[in-house]
């Protein structure tokens, strides 16, 4: 990658932070697609060091604007793109939103893409896509099936990417990784969730439910497996799945963390917690294999490390304002 031309959509939050960080540590030239606001705010790329901030590009614009992104890729090599709307409780409440972001977000990437005749063309999708396991581990070739309106519109971006790929030759490649965790996470997250209630010593953990299973990712993993994707010829054309090949319930998760941070906060489920009956993916156990036959990538941060170093994160002052204890959708 040392020496592309890069564009990160989405490069103001918390996975695409991160990538624009390990893209210029890798000799890029980055250029960070963020989302115009009225308080000219860089997300947490305002957050990063000085000597990495002033390598990188700022354009601010919006996903859903086709004109907007053509301008942002204009002159680049590889687009990763980042942007979407990702809360699952809140695509309950604005559907429509996530059809615009996702759906229409994506299909302006790909559009621009074509257009430009970028070189690689790196999709973010979700575990999400696959819904409460039928088979585990789950491979790429796992049923889809839609158990939100989030994870529905990014069924529906995939799609579209799958089909600019065999229509018009663009040089997609869908990077699916399951749950990503660590800094700068957002406050509705479930360990961002449970970390913040934990450091401001709640007396109860109040989460859903505790029987799903999670496979969990460092972020630093999921951004070497997104280079690693980009880098990939025998990549092109593919979905591949990004995750460790280990889960852990939501109980037991809370668990280690009430055991990290010494806290003795018994764990009280409540209902405004709960996701709808049918809506709520039970399990997810990612099958890496293709990833690493393909490119060699894999994890290599432990849960228990990763999670030490994301309260450690968490518990600086300067990033008191990341993590909230109440609840909100």
């Amino acid at each position: 990658m040392d020496g592309r031309r890069v564009v990160v959509t989405g490069a103001d939050g918390f996975i695409g932070s991160h990538l624009c960080e390990t893209l210029v540590a890798q000799g890029c030239h980055v250029s960070a697609f963020c989302f115009y606001n009225s308080f000219d705010s860089r997300g947490w790329l305002d957050t990063i060091p000085a000597e990495t901030a002033d390598e990188i590009e700022i354009v601010m614009g919006d996903v859903r604007d086709p004109h907007g992104v053509r301008r942002a890729l204009r002159g680049a090599e590889v687009v990763f793109h980042l942007a979407a709307l990702i809360g699952i409780p809140f695509s309950y409440h604005s559907p429509d939103s996530y059809v615009d972001t996702n759906v229409r977000g994506t299909l302006n990437v790909l559009q621009a893409s074509r257009d430009l005749e970028l070189e690689r063309v790196v999709i973010t999708s979700t575990s999400e896509v696959y819904g409460t396991a039928q088979t585990v581990p789950i491979s790429e070739k796992h049923p889809r099936r839609g158990q939100s309106p989030y994870s529905a519109s990014k069924i529906g971006a995939d799609a579209l990417a799958e089909a600019f790929h065999r229509s018009f030759e663009v040089p997609v490649v869908i990077a699916r990784p399951f749950n990503t965790y660590g800094p700068r996470q957002s406050a509705r997250a479930v360990i961002p969730t449970i970390v913040g209630q934990l450091l401001a010593g709640a007396t109860e953990l109040r989460l859903g439910a505790l029987s799903p299973t999670r496979d969990l990712t460092f972020v630093s993993d999921t951004c070497s497996g997104f280079i690693a994707l980009a880098s990939c010829d025998q990549a092109v054309g593919r979905d591949v799945n990004l995750g460790t090949g280990r889960e852990v319930s939501i109980g037991d998760l809370a668990a280690m963390l009430i055991d990290i941070t010494g806290s003795s906060a018994p764990i009280v489920c409540e209902d405004e917690r709960l996701r709808p009956p049918g809506s709520e993916v039970e399990r997810l156990l990612c099958d890496n294999s293709l990833s690493r036959r393909l490119t060699g990538w894999q994890p290599s941060v432990p849960l228990r490390d990763g999670l030490a170093r994301t309260i450690a994160w968490f518990s600086d002052p300067a990033h008191s304002a990341a993590h909230r204890t109440a609840y909100t959708i």
